[in-house]
């Protein structure tokens, strides 16, 4: 059975929906919390299957709101990356991913908004990637992947909205288990927050059967790049 660390930033983002995929696949996570003590996180990632990093609300990889345990966070990566091991980055994790692949950070303003993400490459994540989705992303500042990566989808500017380094890790701007209440209880967890409406949330709310939609291809194709299927029994 594989089995991933899931690093958390925040008490209120956590895998969402993706944790119903993983564990239907007999895909174990364990959550670490290094925001919560200094002894949260583990020296290497050696001893596990692959890696997730999450959202971190006002956190960013880059500025003056720098993530605290980011040279920890971004070693680990690095050393998954080294090891062939699959590290999904969503938020604030695709930026920790993008610096360990070789990229940057562009420094930002804290956003909270939903968008619709386009398919650029047609066999992105074995072709299980729909050719349009949406996203919700709530972030500080942007990923910029390096040059290698493949970048699967944009969002309606442009920008990468998910690429892919390597042959099997992922950076996600926007997060693909979203939840309406899961976004409520980031905002309110933080003084710091994005300036929104309640039109803003309506359209988290109206857009959540897609979410759950396209989640389904989106991890049916995860899950096969990253290697993550469960071992088949011997008979």
């Amino acid at each position: 059975m594989k089995s991933l660390f899931v690093i958390q930033h925040t008490d209120s983002e956590f895998l969402g929906r993706m944790e119903d995929h993983f564990e239907g696949r007999g895909i174990r996570f364990t959550y670490l919390r290094p925001h919560t003590g200094p002894r949260q996180l583990p020296v290497s990632a050696r001893f596990v299957d692959g890696l997730v990093l999450l959202g971190g609300g006002p956190w960013c990889a880059a500025g003056e709101r720098r993530l605290p345990t980011l040279e920890a966070e971004v070693s680990l990566a690095k050393e998954c990356l080294a090891l062939g091991k699959p590290v999904i980055g969503i938020g604030l994790g695709s930026q920790i991913l993008s610096i360990a692949a070789g990229g940057r950070v562009d420094e930002g303003l804290l956003n909270l908004f939903v968008d619709e993400a386009t398919r650029v490459d047609e066999s992105a994540l074995n072709g299980f990637l729909p050719p349009t989705f949406p996203i919700v992303v709530h972030m500080r500042g942007r990923p910029v992947p390096p040059d290698y990566a493949r970048v699967l989808a944009v969002d309606s500017k442009g920008r990468p909205a998910l690429f892919q380094i390597g042959e099997n890790s992922f950076g996600f701007v926007g997060h693909p288990g979203a939840k309406r209440a899961m976004v409520e209880d980031l905002i309110m967890e933080f003084d710091d927050s994005p300036d929104i409406s309640a039109e803003t949330l309506e359209r988290i709310s109206a857009v959540q059967p897609g979410l759950e939609a396209s989640l389904v291809k989106i991890m049916t194709g995860l899950i096969q790049v990253t290697g993550l299927m469960r071992p088949a029994e011997n008979v």
